[in-house]
């Protein structure tokens, strides 16, 4: 059984750092694309952050980009999220996820992605 089990969230005030992360247990997802997607109330759910199955290309969207940092131990078969100068606007349930073919390129789409965690809380206050 696949599973990905996020950690790391909590309660935050604005201008802290938080680390993020994501175990996978069930299969090895050392040659697949994965990424970090966060969903506020009453908002879709969107991409924050992507990697490539060997960590060498990653995506950042501009809302995050120069404070989330994306990374990931295959030997652990676990990714991370480092996320500083955290905002109000940050506040979701974060989700990571990973493609299924191995060897993809990354995706910013909810769609390409056939696993998910079960999210993690991060609350940023002001």
């Amino acid at each position: 059984q696949v599973q990905l089990v996020e950690s790391g969230g909590g309660l935050v005030q604005a201008g802290d750092s938080l680390r993020l992360s994501c175990a996978a247990s069930g299969r090895t997802f050392s040659n697949s694309a994965m990424g970090w997607f966060r969903q506020a109330p009453g908002k879709e759910r969107e991409c924050v952050a992507a990697i490539n199955w060997n960590g060498g290309l990653t995506y950042y969207p501009e809302s995050v980009k120069g404070r989330f940092t994306i990374s990931r131990d295959n030997a652990k078969n676990t990714i991370y999220l480092s996320m500083n100068s955290l905002k109000p606007e940050d506040t979701a349930v974060y989700y990571c996820a990973a493609r299924q073919t191995p060897y993809t390129h990354f995706s910013g789409r909810t769609s390409d992605y056939a696993y998910w965690g079960q999210g993690t809380q991060v609350t940023v206050s002001s």
